[in-house]
């Protein structure tokens, strides 16, 4: 049950949060929000897949 939760989390996710990673935003100059969307995005991603 936790882990389908997970994995629709992440579409959502894929739909909603925008992909920083195709934007190429450099780690050590990314801004708070920034950081905040990577990390959710990977806890969601983590937890999916496991």
């Amino acid at each position: 049950m936790k882990k389908q939760a997970f994995k629709m989390l992440a579409r959502i996710n894929k739909v909603i949060f925008p992909s920083l990673g195709k934007r190429q935003i450099d780690m050590s100059k990314a801004k708070k929000w920034q950081l905040a969307i990577i990390g959710w995005r990977y806890y969601i991603t983590k937890n999916s897949l496991n």
